[in-house]
């Protein structure tokens, strides 16, 4: 018991650690392609945080769960959405001044219910899932060109003031965003 407490505490000392590091990796990594840092944080972290959902739902649907791999998705964003914005607005209020974000959430509420009406009929096919694909492969397109476009992006101004000033390498970079 005394040993899963302490690897526990560990491995969440050890995750808080790699987040920061992974994000500052991100961020510098954005400097060097000269991309704004708001793109990365809704491109490059959003599919860091959500690679390890990705494995999971994929050997799951590999090995004949696919219950699991639903659950999964679905769990992940409740709890994305409900619990940890929940906390953080818990503890202190979120101001949201930014037209990007603002313009996403409809698109979430959109896509959520996009997936609940193709689940009415109980079961996900392939027709449904290129259907999924191609509104991912959109709002990835769009994602990335209001990015690039969101350079006066109240939110852009604000990710900038928070990246560390230290200078790191493009290598330093690379290798903690992969990390």
């Amino acid at each position: 018991m005394t040993l899963a407490f302490v690897a526990l505490i560990a491995g969440l000392a050890l995750l808080v650690w790699s987040a920061d590091k992974f994000v500052d990796g991100a961020a510098a990594t954005a400097r060097y392609a000269g991309m704004p840092p708001l793109l990365i944080g809704m491109v490059i972290i959003g599919f860091g945080t959500s690679a390890p959902e990705m494995v999971v739902s994929a050997l799951a649907a590999s090995q004949g769960n696919p219950g699991l791999a639903l659950g999964n998705a679905y769990g992940s964003n409740i709890t994305n959405i409900a619990l940890i914005l929940g906390l953080t607005a818990l503890i202190s209020p979120i101001a949201v001044a930014s037209q990007v974000v603002r313009k996403e959430i409809p698109i979430l509420l959109g896509i959520t219910l996009l997936s609940g009406a193709l689940l009415l009929d109980g079961h996900l096919d392939r027709t449904d899932a290129v259907i999924l694909g191609a509104v991912f492969v959109g709002l990835m397109g769009w994602s990335i060109r209001a990015g690039m476009r969101g350079k006066g992006d109240a939110l852009d101004a604000e990710t900038e003031e928070s990246i560390d000033s230290e200078g790191m390498s493009l290598k330093a970079a690379i290798g903690w965003l992969i990390v």
